[in-house]
């Protein structure tokens, strides 16, 4: 539930309009040294210097201040699965190896609706921990398993976003539904919970491997009949994943054209890892307005590739980061921006930290169509917040006694930072970290 009661957060406040090109690039980013926000029925209502938002307040009006730290809008994660909360740090080879040996077993575990919510509370635990305020996550194949992730969404008050996963082959048959079942549960999912107070309903076909002609076509039926939806799935992440994929759609161009040929690509459409894309499929991207979601530690970790974030961008195309916890390997939007570094830098596409943290925040708000709401502090939008300290830990203080500039810090806080450099993260603006 969000916090009705007004307060102000008095702290040196960053947000973007747009994506920075670098530290002289101050159109894109206002940065306010002491700023404040006035936080109205888990609204911002007004943003600005500290002593002009205090004198706008009513009498009285609590004043929690968080100087000398910095507040941002929450963080963003664009692709994460919650079954795999007890999957993340498991020893695997690729891709299929690492799915059908930790994956579907845990999965499998999500028809018990108890153990559906007792993980669900470790999640939220772990995304609030980490300064993340949205998410977009897969649950299991069961019906269950999405209703204690949105009920625990809700008992929080954050926006949410997420889906029962749809497969039906090339799974357990415990995990396994059918193309009609799939249809069905997920209609059914998706006219109880989308729009239900904060929480969004995503579409989700795990990835063609997993899913029949008829399954992608029922799936493409659901976006047709609720065009407001998002859809999520993965695509070009292995080079097994995709040869497969090939021999079992050998009539689709590629594998993109496996999803096309369905109808299921759109500006709500959320296509995880797209790291090996041909030029055929980048032009499709580009037209469809699909978003290419960036999942570094999950590409490193089971040794898929680099994304290549320069050509898709190059190519018109959309992206996006996320953690794709559990094959991803931490919850925090800080550790992915590090890993995520290291990635383009092997490819000489060196971010700066700026547009690393428009990335997480309005960036990725963007990539979610839902910039009118997340990711930003201007009056109007939802009080979702993280507050940063860029010394809390001995490393981290001693290395900013050198920093000279807010750039310097922001690095510091992705190359060293994790959740004990997260203060506080409000929903709504409800505090729910302390």
């Amino acid at each position: 539930m969000a916090d009705m009661t007004p307060k102000i957060l008095r702290g040196r406040l960053l947000s973007f309009s747009t994506a920075p090109k670098g530290p002289d690039d101050t159109d894109a980013y206002s940065y306010i040294e002491d700023g404040a926000l006035l936080l109205r029925g888990g609204k911002i209502a007004a943003c600005g210097e500290f002593a002009d938002v205090a004198a706008s307040a009513d009498e009285g009006t609590a004043i929690i201040d968080h100087r000398p730290h910095l507040i941002l809008p929450g963080f963003i994660d664009t692709h994460i699965h919650f079954p795999q909360a007890q999957v993340i740090a498991s020893w695997a080879d690729q891709l299929l190896d690492w799915l059908n040996d930790y994956t579907f077993p845990a999965e499998m575990k999500f028809a018990d609706k108890a153990h559906g919510e007792r993980i669900a509370k470790a999640f939220y635990d772990a995304l609030v921990a980490h300064g993340t305020t949205t998410a977009s996550a897969y649950c299991s194949s069961h019906p269950a398993s999405v209703d204690a992730y949105f009920e625990e969404a809700e008992r929080r008050g954050m926006l949410m976003l997420g889906g029962k996963t749809m497969m039906d082959r090339n799974a357990p048959a415990d995990l396994c539904d059918t193309a009609q079942s799939a249809y069905d549960d997920s209609k059914a999912l998706l006219k109880k919970w989308n729009g239900r107070g904060r929480a969004h309903y995503v579409v989700t076909p795990r990835f063609a491997i997993t899913s029949t002609p008829g399954q992608l076509e029922a799936a493409g039926t659901l976006l047709r009949e609720y065009p407001d939806c998002h859809l999520q799935t993965h695509i070009n992440e292995n080079h097994n994943e995709i040869a497969y994929t090939l021999e079992l759609y050998p009539e689709a161009a590629d594998y993109l054209g496996v999803y096309e040929g369905f109808g299921l690509l759109g500006r709500k459409t959320l296509l995880g890892h797209c790291i090996h894309m041909n030029d055929r499929e980048l032009g499709v991207m580009r037209e469809t307005g699909s978003v290419a979601v960036f999942c570094p530690t999950s590409n490193l970790f089971l040794g898929s590739g680099l994304f290549n974030k320069a050509g898709l961008e190059q190519a018109g195309v959309r992206t996006a980061i996320a953690t794709d916890v559990g094959g991803g390997t931490n919850y925090s939007m800080l550790r992915t921006l590090d890993e995520g570094y290291k990635v383009l830098q092997l490819q000489r596409q060196r971010l700066h930290p700026l547009a690393c943290f428009h990335w997480i925040t309005l960036g990725n708000a963007e990539a979610l169509s839902l910039q009118d709401r997340i990711g930003t502090l201007e009056p109007g939008t939802d009080a979702d917040l993280v507050v940063l300290n860029a010394r809390a830990t001995q490393t981290m203080a001693l290395r900013m006694e050198t920093a000279e500039s807010l750039s310097e810090e922001l690095f510091v806080l992705q190359t060293l930072g994790d959740d004990r450099a997260v203060v506080e993260t409000y929903a709504a603006g409800k505090a729910l970290k302390s």
